[in-house]
């Protein structure tokens, strides 16, 4: 995978395209260029979802471009998942092998916890390395911190991002960062709180899911204060254990 220099989709080449939390303004110039100029875009979407978000997102960008929507399982079998995502890839390959330029458009980032690291995954033994492209986009930590001003990290802080569903993983993470991000934690919230309870870290928690997607957004402040309600899939949690400052035996 090589740097990205150009904005102008090539033909014979696949573009990771990261278009963050799902309001078009907030998709870079970049990422704008390339959904409108390339000749087939993928959008991801979950078998149990009635839409896919990513191309509701990019949807004033769009003209003439092929709209494929990708519908891939939300479970947790690896091997189901990645021989979905390689059968994708297969018809990727066979696209740009003919000269299409192809974007597969992906919320948040396309390297953290996101569908198309399957997609690169699987193309990497099938395509040159600079026919391969990641566009980076805003992830839903940056998001969910902005929601509110936070303050993820100063001097030496350390900042953990991970996802929420294996409990004793985030209980030994609490003890080695001042800052923990959660993804992936509108599933498990009820296990989550009560552990946040047992810490006293409650009311050092916030809150958001479906940041930026309009009505569907919530956003809690303090976790102390708020009555329990479905969440979406797409929630994050934002923990502020405390503050590390500088510390004395660091390299001057």
């Amino acid at each position: 995978m090589t740097e990205f220099t150009a904005t102008n989709p090539k033909p014979g080449h696949f573009y990771a395209v990261g278009i963050g939390p799902g309001s078009p303004d907030l998709l870079t110039l970049r990422a704008a260029r390339l959904v409108e100029q390339c000749d087939v875009i993928l959008s991801p979407q979950a078998r149990t979802a009635t839409k896919s978000l990513a191309l509701e997102a990019v949807r004033p960008f769009l003209s003439n471009q092929e709209i494929i929507v990708l519908n891939y399982p939300m479970e947790r079998n690896d091997q189901r998942t990645r021989q979905r995502w390689q059968q994708l890839a297969d018809d990727v390959v066979q696209r740009c092998a003919h000269g299409q330029s192809v974007v597969q458009v992906t919320l948040g980032d396309p390297l953290i916890f996101a569908t198309s690291s399957y997609l690169l995954q699987a193309l990497a033994d099938q395509m040159p390395a600079d026919h391969l492209h990641v566009v980076p986009g805003i992830s839903a930590f940056q998001t969910s911190a902005s929601r509110f001003g936070e303050v993820l990290t100063l001097q030496e802080d350390r900042l953990t991002l991970m996802s929420a569903t294996n409990l004793d993983a985030v209980a030994q993470a609490l003890d080695h960062c001042e800052t923990l991000v959660l993804y992936k934690a509108g599933g498990c919230i009820d296990s989550l709180m009560e552990l946040l309870r047992q810490r006293n870290l409650l009311s050092q928690a916030r809150l958001v899911s479906c940041g930026e997607q309009g009505d569907h957004e919530l956003l809690v402040d303090d976790l102390s204060q708020w009555t329990m309600t479905p969440l979406s899939y797409m929630t994050t949690l934002i923990v502020k254990i405390g503050q590390r400052g500088w510390q004395e035996n660091a390299a001057s």
